[in-house]
């Protein structure tokens, strides 16, 4: 076959907030890319699910894939509760037509959490773009075998959702993935949909949710008015990011430093993998005179990252830290996706790639 046309197109996006729940040392894990459902908190709920990272924004290369696995053969074997299933629309059906938006996202087993931001993002596209047929991929199998043995609920990876496409004869292609950042996912996302680019007439891909500084100041925004009720000066508000080895994870410190230079004295921005890691955040915090820590996410979707580093009761999670130095601690567990300004960041950047396929 002759090779056509790929046509990429890398647009931004930006994060908003969402409703809260309490610390828990409720136990998921999920992925990057990551979120939440319009304007609600995802519940806490006690028990394990499958092991995934999350993202946000990042992924899964770069969490560790062994990690995930080890982790989900030791969940398999222990009570829990993600929700129901069925409430989630998985969109692997056929009768795509000509054009089509694939949301790609990294994915997480944790039921309710998937409908309320993945999903979300996904009824804000089909919303936005209601000529086109709006389907699902995730980049982990390791969550879409679990989900499949668990609940018997099938989700396209990438390959299958972009084999479904082009059975389905789709001539235009809009790809939008729900990462955080332009990290080592989204490059293999690209380098995945180029095998296919004979298959479809023209296609055009998305950009992250952090790309321009527009994004940043967007996110920044949407941050610090969901938390604006806890900034009274003796309380340290405290985002915890996911983290990567890749260069973008510089998106964290650049968030950080748009923060202090706006203002916003009295917020810190950490990772869980990565630097600036909890002993820097802390460190940081200390050397304010503050009684009180909110704790809240980074990420598209507040998985085991959220509700286990982060809000948990184990002894290495962030919560346990801020009250072993003193602090009275609240947690927000709630992922970015879950928040209608993210989701409709997440709709301009898919806007920008379905008018490039007009030039």
């Amino acid at each position: 076959m002759k090779i056509k046309k790929l046509a990429v197109l890398l647009t931004a996006a930006a994060l908003t907030a969402s409703a809260v729940a309490g610390c828990s040392g409720a136990k998921e894990t999920e992925a990057v890319a990551s979120g939440a459902g319009a304007g609600t908190a995802a519940e806490t709920t006690a028990g394990t699910t499958a092991a995934e990272t999350t993202a946000a924004e990042n992924t899964a290369e770069e969490s560790g894939k062994e990690e995930a696995a080890d982790a989900m053969a030791q969940e398999d074997e222990e009570n829990y509760d993600t929700g129901d299933a069925s409430k989630d629309n998985t969109r692997n059906q056929d009768g795509i037509g000509e054009d089509e938006l694939l949301v790609v996202s990294f994915g997480t087993s944790y039921n309710d959490n998937r409908r309320l931001t993945v999903g979300a993002i996904e009824d804000a596209m089909e919303k936005a773009f209601p000529d086109y047929s709006v389907r699902r991929g995730f980049t982990s199998q390791i969550i879409i075998d679990h989900v499949k043995s668990r609940d018997n609920v099938a989700i396209d990876n990438v390959g299958e959702a972009l084999e479904r496409a082009e059975k389905n004869g789709v001539r235009n292609l809009v790809i939008q993935p729900t990462h955080l950042m332009d990290g080592l996912e989204y490059t293999d996302l690209v380098n995945e949909v180029a095998g296919y680019s004979d298959a479809f007439g023209k296609v055009a891909i998305g950009k992250p949710l952090l790309t321009t500084d527009d994004d940043f100041k967007a996110v920044m925004k949407a941050v610090t008015e969901a938390t604006a009720e806890y900034d009274d000066g003796e309380t340290a508000i405290c985002f915890m990011g996911h983290g990567t080895e890749a260069d973008s994870n510089h998106v964290y410190a650049k968030m950080q430093d748009m923060l202090a230079d706006a203002g916003y004295k009295n917020y810190y921005v950490g990772t869980v993998e990565a630097e600036p890691g909890l002993e820097d955040v802390l460190a940081k915090v200390k050397e304010g005179s503050y009684k009180k820590v909110v704790l809240e996410p980074l990420m598209i979707v507040a998985g085991d990252h959220a509700n286990n580093d982060m809000a948990g009761d184990g002894e290495d999670s962030w919560k346990t830290a801020f009250e072993g130095a003193g602090y009275e601690v609240t947690c927000l567990v709630r992922g970015l996706g879950e928040m209608e300004k993210i989701q409709q960041l997440f709709v301009e950047h898919a806007q920008a790639a379905v008018d490039s396929l007009s030039k």
